[in-house]
């Protein structure tokens, strides 16, 4: 595999490591479902990445063992999700909706930087590279939907934006896995003899 797609798959990681402390933090101070979501994705994008840059040396076959693995991390923020929702169900108190959506946007230019630069790449890595270029896409996709949740909740305090765009991120996750999974499978068959 080309130096130039470990090497972006390693600051894709940095990236993701470093705004996930961000907006963890932030998710825990405001009281949101969505953030909270997006900050594990962060998390479980920053693991991703780091698995991708050690296995693209690997066999086919193991990388496409890898990918299998891959799909069932994508699962993860959903399952954040939903122990966060439970919290909000407890004490249903809407976020505050200026640090929401501020952080969805800093979270969204992240994720559009990392997108960019594994778009390149998502069709050379096989299944490896398709689990960090969607799990990037959707993640601008998510964050833009963090910043409507904030304006919304600035207009309505509801908890009831932010809780959507949670289930939609967690939605999303489902759907990612669901891709992974199959190309992996994919290539795991290829690649038998």
């Amino acid at each position: 595999m080309p130096v130039a797609l470990r090497n972006t798959v390693l600051v894709v990681a940095l990236l993701n490591l470093a705004y996930f402390g961000v907006e963890f933090a932030v998710a825990l101070h405001i009281g949101s479902v969505s953030l909270f979501a997006d900050s594990v994705d962060f998390l479980e994008d920053a693991s991703v990445n780091i698995l991708i840059f050690l296995a693209l040396s690997w066999s086919p076959i193991a990388r496409a063992r890898v990918g299998m693995a891959l799909a069932a991390i994508l699962l993860i923020p959903a399952l954040a999700v939903l122990w966060s929702l439970w919290g909000k169900f407890t004490a249903p108190m809407p976020p505050e909706p200026l640090p929401l959506s501020l952080t969805g946007f800093g979270a969204m230019l992240v994720n559009g930087t990392c997108a960019l630069m594994l778009a390149r790449f998502r069709a050379t890595g096989g299944s490896l590279t398709r689990a960090a270029f969607l799990s990037a896409r959707n993640d601008v996709l998510a964050n833009i939907a963090i910043v409507a949740a904030g304006l919304v909740t600035a207009w309505w305090p509801s908890v009831w934006p932010d809780v959507v765009v949670g289930l939609g991120i967690a939605l999303m996750n489902l759907d990612a896995a669901r891709e992974v999974w199959e190309a992996a499978h994919e290539e795991h068959a290829a690649a038998q003899p």
